[in-house]
């Protein structure tokens, strides 16, 4: 039930999120699971917790999505998504620290308007086209300051924009993570 998680998050009870997210794992396991996907940007702020707890290989999004990256020959991206996404360092760091990635988020406002839209429309199943334009105004400014691409990095902003929506490459998260967890299945 994502509104247990979603108030966890809004309660910055990390600590329960990611029980939650490992007793999950455990079941998983248990079942003959041999890694652990996270369905969400989000909530691979526990990831390493989680790996560590469950004794399970999380296939961590950023990981794959900056993969894409490198394989499109970008260097500089844009990064939309919660606001835990975008403010805390466990993604946009990754990306720097461990593939050379140069990340650009919106400024404090449209990070805001970023959020409120996946949590009171997105996450409600409305998808509106004011909505739409504000992304499509917000990744224009990020492009505008040299992002190359930008970074779908809440599993339900590709309900809103799609590749044609936006003048700059878009790397929607859910399916390049989705891709590569199939890639490891066929590897291992």
């Amino acid at each position: 039930d994502f509104e247990e998680i979603a108030a966890m998050q809004r309660a910055a009870d990390w600590e329960g999120a990611e029980t939650a997210l490992v007793n999950a794992a455990a079941g998983l396991k248990q079942a003959g699971a041999q890694a652990i996907v996270i369905c969400t940007n989000t909530m691979h702020l526990l990831a390493d917790g989680i790996e560590a707890r469950a004794a399970l290989p999380v296939l961590h999004i950023a990981d794959a999505t900056a993969s894409a990256i490198q394989a499109a020959g970008l260097s500089k991206v844009a990064l939309l998504g919660t606001a835990f996404t975008m403010e805390k360092d466990f993604y946009k760091g990754r990306l720097q620290t461990k593939f050379g990635l140069e990340v650009v988020v919106p400024n404090d406002a449209d990070r805001a308007i970023v959020h409120r839209i996946i949590f009171e429309e997105l996450c409600q199943g409305k998808v509106l086209d004011a909505s739409r334009r504000e992304y499509q105004r917000i990744i224009g400014q990020l492009a505008e300051q040299g992002a190359q691409g930008v970074i779908l990095g809440c599993t339900e902003i590709g309900m809103l924009i799609q590749k044609s929506d936006v003048s700059i490459p878009v790397f929607d998260t859910t399916l390049i993570h989705a891709h590569a967890a199939v890639d490891w299945m066929f590897a291992n």
